[in-house]
């Protein structure tokens, strides 16, 4: 039996261990308390307890897996699908007809309908729309004082994923409506994961009126996005197109159903997670100006005097792994959880058939046994042959397998665009009101950043 092993029992149940308990659980809650107060702490903390540990959330047993080995034998084992108290508390957002949800034979069919938008090659001709909207960020900022940098790093990515999925200027009044409510409700979504008392949250408490608000108001942006295209008659060769026109496989359209859920996976986890990922950019280049001045002048030596642009990207290998490493030490997706569908054993522990899996890039990604120096910022630890020492699966940011983030390839151009330009225009201080501290939902983000640009 490997250490590793992700696979069906063949062992009789005495021959095989039950993986330690977590301590510090109170009745009714669980660990629900301790992951809702400080749950990066409480995750960094279970490594020293064990590989498997057990963890309750509510009535709940679950699995939380500590290694890099394990939890890449989780992400590729098809004992283990997309299920679990997170993927519980995006239900309401995201439905069950979209490609972040779905499983089987739907979620294979899904992906081959979006997947040729974001092929390597495809990407490039994303290339101006980025570029005017890193520029537009750029000529705002230039004349801004304080930038509540939430709302200015979710608009950018919502209308870069908007543009370049949905070509069409609709979106240009919808895009802070659509940050607003996803504020909101990521917020909420973690509470319900973490905290799974599901009557409570039917109570028309403020806090649920308000989650139920922004709830409806995104399903109808969603609407009306898709009824607006329709009724334009244009079929640009974009996302949206390739969904409007996609066939299940009998040969038949597909669903309304599918249809919505599918743009609000477009939508939603894509800008949450790159808005997420640019604040922490932010709030790295601010933190370490000596880093900004580094990018700046790798721009510079790339571009000379005229503004950055898409094809000056592969070049900009600096800027790049500084996203790397923002990626690693601050995650946007943080905590992911999976559901075995057969009693299968994970590092010499039985898993029994319907049991939660939960795990934490955060955690994994700031191990000191994978990771030198683990908590220091050092983007020269991605320079080539400079990470042969990471174990493996201990650096996923777009994760692995089948469940890979379709858009990797798509983002990290976007995020070290974005990076290149406003490095190389700005150097950024913290503003009366910041607070860089982590706010922690669904995605990982800082609290509430509020910074002064001043130019270069």
């Amino acid at each position: 039996m490997t250490v590793d092993a992700a696979r069906p029992t063949t062992s009789g149940p005495s021959e095989l261990r039950e993986p330690p308990p977590a301590g510090g659980g109170i009745p009714l809650l669980g660990h629900g308390w301790r992951l809702a107060r400080d749950p990066l702490a409480f995750f960094e903390q279970l490594r020293d307890h064990g590989d498997v540990v057990r963890l309750r959330l509510g009535p709940k047993t679950v699995y939380a897996v500590t290694t890099p080995e394990l939890t890449g034998a989780v992400a590729l084992s098809p004992d283990y699908i997309i299920a679990g108290p997170l993927w519980e508390s995006l239900e309401s957002l995201l439905g069950k007809e979209g490609v972040a949800t779905a499983n089987g034979p739907l979620h294979r069919r899904q992906r081959r309908t979006i997947q040729p938008a974001f092929r390597l090659d495809a990407v490039p001709g994303y290339g101006p729309i980025m570029e005017e909207e890193a520029q537009a960020l750029v000529e705002r900022w230039r004349g801004a004082g304080t930038l509540d940098v939430t709302t200015e790093s979710f608009r950018a990515a919502v209308r870069i994923a908007a543009r370049c999925l949905m070509r069409g200027s609709y979106m240009d009044d919808r895009a802070d409506r659509i940050c607003a409510d996803l504020a909101t409700l990521f917020s909420g979504m973690y509470q319900r994961m973490v905290v799974p008392l599901g009557p409570l949250y039917r109570v028309p408490l403020p806090a649920n009126r308000e989650f139920n608000r922004a709830l409806a108001d995104l399903h109808l942006l969603v609407d009306e996005i898709v009824a607006d295209r329709r009724a334009s008659g244009q079929k640009p060769d974009d996302l949206l197109t390739a969904l409007l026109e996609a066939t299940d496989d009998n040969g038949e359209p597909i669903g309304e159903q599918e249809i919505h859920d599918q743009v609000i996976a477009i939508v939603t986890p894509g800008s949450e997670t790159v808005g997420s990922t640019l604040m922490s950019l932010l709030q790295v280049l601010t933190q370490h100006p000596e880093l900004a001045d580094r990018v700046r002048d790798e721009v510079k030596a790339v571009v000379g005097d005229r503004p950055v642009a898409f094809d000056d990207v592969r070049k900009l290998t600096y800027t790049a792994n500084v996203v790397v490493e923002t990626m690693r030490l601050y995650p946007a997706v943080w905590i992911l959880t999976r559901r075995a569908v057969a009693d299968t054993v994970l590092g010499g522990y039985r898993i029994p058939a319907g049991a939660d899996i939960v795990y934490s890039p955060y955690a994994i990604q700031r191990d000191p046994r994978s990771f030198a120096r683990h908590e220091e910022f050092d983007p020269d630890r991605w320079l080539p042959g400079g990470s042969q020492e990471v174990p493996k699966y201990a650096m996923s940011p777009f994760s692995v397998g089948n469940r890979k983030c379709p858009s990797d390839h798509f983002s990290m151009a976007e995020l070290t665009l974005i990076t290149a330009a406003v490095a190389s225009a700005f150097t950024f201080e913290e503003a009366p009101g910041s607070d860089s501290r982590p706010r922690i939902g669904i995605t990982l983000r800082p609290r509430r950043l509020r910074l002064t640009p001043r130019p270069r």
